[in-house]
This record gives structure tokens, sequence and C-alpha cells, in this order.
């Protein structure tokens, strides 16, 4: 099965929808309790959230509106407004390069390496080793860095840096604020917009997070059961830059409404207004030979009719200017310009065939973008 047959017999399966297109919130609720009911899921949350307020945030099966979910890749983009805040003020630039900015960054070829091919997974050393906690000091990261080596020469191609890039971007924003990643993100982003440290949390602050659940077990060299170690105390401690942040799906939406919205001016008008709307990379991704519409941070959802097929948690119905960014077993953050509207969606369920989170996910996205809240 295809995952765009997968997609049309889930969408085919939710009798959701009006003669004019329009969907219920009902309809979006129904459709998320099912797969709990239906033993597919252990637990999920979804919110969604129009002019920087929540209109929906519901939670169903093992959890409470209070539990928090590991969102995996929806972490990139939290990381990377940390930086885009540093471009805004000129501190860093998309064409510097990261030696100039971490030294030790500069063996092996990687002299050339830029922060723009780093946000745009161009850099070239997709796969490079670091643990998480390797990764959550100074130390560690720049003894993996000297390690480090080019896969291919960067700018060339397009495959995802499921952890390695952002270890890059935490240890910019750390070398340049002089004070912990963890800090900086809290203390510059998501405290003025009004929400929770999402990355890094302490072990007195752990009690409330979804455990993560395999539910068709793969071995144990799995994805599935690899990644079910990032909630584990120290490692959510250690704060996965690439895929470990914890928080409810009514921060991320909320998340999203800040960068639709901006308010007191959190970020630079034209740096937000770039990372939003252009498009830096059309190289295709490996899976679908399909033009990965990557900002600097962030996927839209273009204009082609393919959104849905993109990691942006996007379905049938959004925009073309929707941007966003899935996460494993897709989790779900994306703001929708056009309508207003974000949409986060996450679960503890973790499936060894994608087909069947693809599904799930562009369902629950398409019902979302339909929604009419005015």
């Amino acid at each position: 099965m295809t995952l765009i047959h997968a997609r049309d017999s889930a969408l085919d399966s939710c009798s959701f929808g009006q003669d004019d297109g329009v969907t219920t919130i009902d309809e979006l609720l129904a459709l998320a309790r099912t797969d709990v009911d239906n033993g597919r899921l252990p637990a999920c949350q979804l919110a969604v959230a129009k002019d920087g307020e929540l209109v929906v945030f519901e939670t169903f099966g093992d959890a409470t509106n209070d539990t928090r979910f590991c969102v995996f890749s929806c972490t990139k983009p939290i990381v990377a407004s940390a930086v885009w805040l540093l471009l805004g003020e000129g501190r860093l630039a998309l064409d510097g390069k990261i030696a100039e900015y971490i030294p030790e960054f500069a063996t092996n070829g990687k002299d050339v390496v830029t922060l723009e091919q780093v946000l745009l997974h161009t850099s070239g050393f997709p796969l490079a080793p670091i643990t998480p906690l390797e990764g959550a000091t100074a130390e560690g990261r720049a003894k993996r860095f000297e390690e480090w080596r080019l896969d291919w020469e960067p700018g060339g191609r397009f495959e995802y840096h499921a952890t390695s890039a952002h270890y890059v971007l935490i240890d910019l924003i750390q070398r340049i604020e002089g004070r912990d990643f963890r800090e900086v993100i809290e203390d510059r982003v998501t405290t003025p917009l009004g929400l929770p440290r999402l990355l890094g949390l302490d072990l007195d602050d752990q009690d409330d997070i979804a455990d993560l659940v395999v539910m068709e077990p793969g071995g144990l060299g799995s994805d599935a059961t690899i990644l079910a170690g990032l909630t584990s105390p120290e490692v959510v401690r250690a704060g996965v830059p690439g895929g470990g942040g914890v928080m409810t799906a009514a921060s991320l939406a909320l998340f999203y409404q800040g960068l639709l919205h901006n308010p007191g001016g959190i970020w630079d008008a034209d740096t937000l207004g770039d990372v939003t709307t252009n498009v830096r990379c059309v190289l295709p991704e490996p899976m679908f030979n399909l033009a990965v519409n990557r900002t600097a941070g962030l996927v839209l959802a273009g204009d082609d009719g393919k959104g849905a097929m993109r990691y942006g948690g996007f379905g049938t119905t959004n925009s073309g200017g929707t941007f966003g960014h899935a996460g494993a077993f897709m989790q779900i953050g994306w703001a929708d310009p056009a309508t207003g509207i974000s949409f986060a969606y996450c679960h503890n369920g973790l499936y060894e065939d994608m087909m069947v989170d693809g599904a799930r996910g562009v369902a629950m996205a398409t019902i979302a973008a339909s929604l009419d809240l005015d």
C-alpha cells in the first residue's frame, strides 16, 4: 500500500465534511477518539487555536489535558525559532560558515558548511553520531563535531538530518548567548509566548509525561524501540534538540499562533516573514522524489497539491502557505495563514509501519484545516 492509498482509505472511512467542504469540531474529536477506542493508540491529544487563543483542547485515552507528549521532530522549529532571533539581531548570518562560530567544526572538510545548509538539511552529515547525553554538554558536542565527516558535498542534495543538524544549532545558540541553550529557548521564546519550558525538563518536572508505547515491535534495532527511549528521564532532561521536546498539544498549537502573530515583536518581522514564506530548498526528498519545500527551519505545504505528502503534517485542505513540521509517527504542528488556524496533534503509540501514522495524520489535518471557526 502506498502512502497515497493509505491516506485515501483513511479519508474515505472518516465520513466527515458537508457538501460545502466544511468540517466540524465534533468530527475532528470523533476521529481522534476512534483510534483510542479501537486500541490503535494508548492516548492522544489535539488542540486547535486561532487569534492567539485555544479553541479546542482535548485528550483521549490514558492521559489528561495536563499530560505532555514527546513530539519528536515537531521540536525542530522551536529550536530554529531561537536561531531566528539571532538572525534578526545580526548575530548570525545564513551564509555564515559554521566553523566561524564553532572552531571544532572545521575538521574533515566541514569548514565550508553554512548555517543555511544546516537549517535546510543539505549540509552533508545526516547520520553523524552523537548521543543525547553527549549532546547535552558543550564538551560532548565539541568532541563529536571534531570527529564528524561529510557524506557528500554540502548543498548538493537533501537528506533529512534527524538529530545531527540541530545539535549544531543549539551549540550556536549557546556560544552566542553565553548560556545554556535550554535556558535561552525558555527565556527568549517560550516564556514570551506564555508557554512553559518545552525542551530539557528537570527530573522533578517529569511526572506528567506520557510513556511511549511500541505497538508493533519490530525487534530491538527498530526505529520505534530506539525512539521510545526519548522519554527516559535523563534523556528528557538532556533535551534532544532534533526530537526531544515534551509538551501538550495546546502548547504546540499556541507556539504556531506565536509565529502567525508575533506578539510583542519577539522576532524581527522581516526574519519571521522569510522563514514562514520563503522556500529555500526544493531539492527532492528520497522517498517520493518530491520537492521538500523547506524554509530556514520549516516546511511549506506548497501550491502543487502535494502538501499532504510533505513532512509538515498537512492535510489535503491546507492552503499552500501553511507552514509547520511533523514529528515521527506523525505528530503534527502547523499554522495556516489563510485561515488563521493552528493545529497540533500528539500521541504515544509507536508503529513500525509509517503508513498507519501517515493515513491518520493526513485525515486529522484535513479535518482541522477545513474547520470554520468564524
